[in-house]
């Protein structure tokens, strides 16, 4: 695990002033990988390719140095990540007659190379992003992992190609401050974060999860490939009792495959289904007890602590419990949302650091129960989703708008309160009749009408959504499966493996996400959909295939998650902060936003007149950044 970065540039440079601009590029990502660094650059009259990374050693921590080269010196390897089936292609690779220098999973990704070209990045099985310099074919190869668990970021000049792990160390290596990107902003407005291949800043660009880019050197030119094919699963005839018995041994498999390491670890245990399982698992395939950890909250609404104290008592773990209050955020509120590099409003990031801060004091690796929602159908919007098209063929549009009406003054809430009034205000708000309602349920800040009010007209766009719409063929989801793969390539990609990734990394600690697996992800998609959405019983499948091993029903307890009350803060410890925000010279000057619409909003709820708090948090973090990041560069 670590950060990589490069440069590839076409000015005369000499080597010593190019490994002095990698390196001020890998000092930026320290925190990604402290334990050692590595550089590669090759120069000539016509073109300089340099690559370098930071590592958090984890598997190899003897010869696992990077970069790695093939013993011609002909190709490079850098690499953040992990290739859980390392172990498996190198014994293949050694069949044909491979020698290799390490145990390093990094140098089996070059000999793979090697031996079947880009085509052999399709048989990893991980979590990664990489850079390899071929020097016969004079091209550079990056690439990143199926589900985009590890980021990468790039930006094509005129006469320079910059890529890297985190968006700061590219800023700092560009000539001029970049313009807001128009699409970023509005994405970021409707969801609280911005999903690939968008950035908040117009010219550098995400890679999007499952491809890879081809540098041609000799053309300075570059193309964007998929890595794994995405066809649709063709789906079983199975029962569900062969079924259930697949999935079980799926994610043993899984968990066992994420937990080869060289170092200690243990899991994230937040009481939820997923964490639980995947820490039941890896408890039942250790040979001594495992490490678990969790978060709990003074303030007891956001506390669910107990359940992670049950399952730890029933797996038998060295249990780690951290009760935090509102100083621990303060205390590094700034640190944690201004190390995103670009507005980034998902105020579970704050908790999710905290934890990771603590378990990294025991471990170097955790566990955790991400992307379990996605693969096996555990949301509360797929419901919201499959209600739409029973709603809107019952009630007529006109009522619904009279409807609307009624709940804004029924439902409206005045304090940071996410129970029934809030959730059935969001359905509500939610329902469409133009077949697009997925769109506004995934939402979680500005609906359209909303964000239209918000930015002034110069800088809004018609389609928030056109190109993921485009990019996941789902312009109007209607199926379980259709909002699965949404959320695959926008809040899967976007906002969960973002905050995770970000939050961990700022403390050193690496997390893996066991159901990220494609095997699991194929066979859910090949399974008939009542498996997973059984009636109103989420995650239908997976509750059953591992019910026997949890006390009656505690499966199917709800489960609120990582909340935080923002809310509540921007009212108190913030609210001279998230004032100044709104100076009317500070928001002409800005240039963004409509004044009139965000002092309503934001005095409103400082006011407890009506409760915003995810938009105008979204909006206070937005300008933490602009202040705090953009205006500085």
């Amino acid at each position: 695990m670590c950060g990589i970065n490069g440069i590839i540039t076409y000015d005369k440079v000499s080597e010593n002033d190019l490994s002095k601009r990698l390196n001020s590029m890998n000092q930026l990502i320290f925190h990604r990988g402290p334990d050692e660094d590595g550089a590669h650059i090759s120069a000539n009259d016509k073109v300089n390719v340099a690559m370098g990374m930071r590592r958090l050693s984890i598997i190899d921590l003897s010869t696992g140095k990077q970069p790695i080269y093939s013993n011609n010196g002909s190709i490079s390897i850098v690499f953040n990540g992990e290739i859980y089936n390392y172990r498996q292609l190198k014994e293949s690779l050694l069949n044909d007659g491979f020698t290799f220098k390490t145990t390093s999973d990094t140098e089996v990704i070059l000999k793979l190379y090697e031996q079947k070209g880009t085509e052999g990045f399709k048989e990893l099985d991980g979590m990664f992003a990489f850079s390899i310099h071929d020097k016969n074919k004079n091209k550079v190869y990056i690439a990143r992992d199926y589900f985009g668990e590890k980021p990468l970021y790039y930006i094509n000049l005129e006469n320079e190609f910059i890529f890297g792990s985190e968006l700061k160390s590219i800023i700092k290596q560009i000539p001029h401050r970049p313009e807001i990107c128009k699409e970023g902003l509005n994405q970021y407005f409707r969801l609280t974060y911005i999903p690939a291949p968008y950035t908040i800043y117009n010219g550098i660009k995400k890679l999007p999860s499952n491809y890879y880019i081809e540098y041609d050197l000799a053309s300075k030119s570059f193309n964007i490939k998929i890595l794994k094919s995405e066809a649709p699963v063709e789906k079983r005839d199975i029962s569900f009792k062969d079924a259930k018995n697949l999935v079980y041994d799926n994610v043993m498999k899984s968990v066992e495959s994420r937990s080869i390491a060289d170092v200690s670890l243990g899991t994230f245990l937040s009481g939820g289904v997923d964490s639980s399982i995947v820490s039941l698992c890896l408890a039942e395939i250790s040979d001594k007890k495992i490490n678990t950890f969790s978060i709990g909250f003074e303030k007891k609404q956001y506390d669910e602590s107990d359940k992670s104290q049950l399952v730890a008592k029933l797996i038998d773990s060295n249990h780690h419990k951290f009760v935090v209050n509102e100083d621990d955020f303060k205390t590094n509120l700034d640190e944690i949302l201004l190390n995103f590099d670009e507005p980034f409003a998902d105020s579970s990031a704050l908790p999710t650091y905290l934890v990771s801060n603590k378990a990294r004091d025991y471990v170097k690796v955790a566990l955790t129960g991400d992307g379990g929602d996605e693969v096996f159908g555990g949301y509360n919007k797929y419901y919201m989703g499959k209600l739409n098209n029973k709603y809107t063929s019952l009630v007529p549009k006109y009522a619904h708008n009279h409807i609307l009406n009624l709940a804004k003054k029924l439902l409206r809430t005045k304090d940071d309160n996410r129970g029934k009034r809030f959730k059935l205000n969001r359905l509500l708000k939610a329902f469409n009749y133009n077949g697009d309602h997925y769109w506004n349920i995934i939402s979680l800040a500005f609906t359209e009408d909303e964000k239209q009010e918000l930015l002034r007209e110069t800088y809004l766009i018609n389609d928030t959504f056109k190109e993921v719409k485009t990019k996941t063929g789902q312009e109007y989801p209607k199926t379980l499966t259709d909002f699965r793969i949404v959320d695959k390539h926008v809040s899967l990609e976007g906002d969960m493996l973002v905050k995770v990734d970000r939050a961990s990394m700022l403390t050193s600690l690496e997390c893996r996400a066991p159901f990220l697996n494609k095997t699991l992800w194929d066979l859910t998609n090949s399974l008939p959909e009542k498996y997973l959405l059984n009636k109103w019983s989420k995650k239908y499948i997976l509750k059953e295939a591992f019910k026997d091993h949890f006390p009656d029903d505690f499966l199917n307890k709800s489960k609120m998650g990582f909340g935080v009350p923002v809310g509540d803060w921007l009212k108190s410890n913030l609210k001279n902060e998230l004032l100044s925000y709104i100076d009317s010279g500070f928001i002409k000057t800005q240039g963004l936003f409509n004044y009139e619409y965000v002092q309503s909003l934001v005095l409103n709820h400082i006011n407890s007149k009506q409760d915003n708090s995810m938009r105008v948090w979204c909006f206070y973090v937005f300008q933490k950044w602009y202040l705090n990041t953009y205006s500085i560069i």
